[in-house]
């Protein structure tokens, strides 16, 4: 386990918030997990379990420590003609896991690369892009109870699996340290190719069968060309989720307002673009000091060099309060809020 004292949090977050961890605590391997534990170095009240810091916003410094689990590994629990049970540790690269998955033939997760983040995060918020969720692949969770360092798995029914949201995001936060997950993944390819954007990046690409590691290839450029690199520019992608309203409200707004899309769920809900509702409202491009829309995607807030946690709140709220006033609808923020706000 590495340890450090008054440690900065900015490298650590992709909204490169200049942020500070009264101390910070690298898990290396497994037997960091019970050092953790044994020495009882996990304080509910003041300490922060930290993934890939790419879906959280710092708007305060941390009182206490700062936790990095970065315990890497994979491998296959089970294997048969058709599809395999992968496991992967907590610390594990999500893109580069999706790549590996590829690599091995397998299919399932080639809609969610590029996803910035590490494999223990993703259950939290239930990642997802292009029509595919976590949820439409994870068999279990295993996670260690931060009360007691009691290990226990969750399977998926379990999970309480909702749109980017989790029980270990609602019901339970704060309450278990995530060690590993498990994919059930396909040897057989069955793409998903109905979202907006892929059918037409593979028919540019001049693919009209893809295999897997090409609509794969297909959601990368998608994403490197709608969302800033945050080694460039600080951003933690989507900031605001799309809102699920009833169908009935969704229909008219569709009517009163030309060209809102809209997505039927079931035969109540609908999901409607934040995007479009931000963009309507004016806010695409635009900048207060460093903090800042991205001009190529409405959706992203952006650092532009010296913004903080505050600086990046303030604006949000200003374009949920905005929105609200126009569409009566409420925006919500999609990445965890460190400090005042949260």
């Amino acid at each position: 386990m590495i340890r450090a004292q008054n440690a900065s949090l900015k490298h650590l977050n992709s909204f490169s918030v200049d942020a500070r961890a009264e101390r910070l605590l690298t898990l290396q391997n497994p037997e960091d997990l019970d050092t953790l534990f044994s020495e009882h170095l996990y304080n509910p009240h003041t300490d922060l379990i930290l993934g890939g810091g790419s879906n959280v916003l710092f708007a305060n410094d941390v009182p206490g420590s700062v936790i990095l689990n970065r315990v890497a590994g994979k491998r296959v629990v089970e294997d048969s003609d058709t599809d395999v049970l992968v496991e992967a540790n907590a610390g594990e690269n999500w893109h580069r896991l999706v790549l590996w998955s590829l690599d091995q033939g397998l299919s399932g997760i080639e809609n969610l690369s590029l996803i910035p983040g590490l494999a223990g995060a993703a259950p939290m918020q239930n990642i997802g892009a292009y029509g595919v969720e976590l949820a439409d692949l994870l068999e279990s969770v295993q996670v260690r109870d931060l009360s007691t360092g009691e290990s226990r798995h969750f399977k998926h029914d379990e999970c309480q699996f909702g749109y980017r949201d989790s029980r270990f995001k609602t019901v339970d936060v704060g309450r278990f340290l995530i060690t590993a997950i498990r994919l059930r993944l396909s040897r057989v390819f069955e793409p998903k190719l109905d979202y907006a954007g892929i059918g037409q990046e593979l028919d540019e690409m001049g693919i009209s069968r893809p295999v897997a590691k090409q609509v794969s290839q297909a959601v990368i450029r998608l994403r490197q060309r709608k969302l800033p690199d945050p080694e460039v520019l600080g951003n933690a992608g989507s900031f605001f989720k799309n809102p699920v309203i009833e169908r009935a409200t969704a229909k008219a707004l569709e009517e009163q307002f030309f060209g809102l899309p809209v997505y039927p769920l079931n035969e109540r809900y609908s999901k409607i673009s934040a995007a479009w509702l931000i963009d309507h409202c004016g806010w695409k491009g635009h900048r207060e000091g460093d903090a800042g829309v991205s001009p190529d995607h409405a959706l992203v807030l952006v650092n532009y060099g010296n913004a903080s946690g505050q600086d990046l709140l303030t604006l949000a709220a200003k374009i949920m309060t905005s929105v609200y006033e126009v569409f009566g609808i409420q925006l919500v923020p999609e990445p965890n809020i460190i400090g005042p706000g949260s």
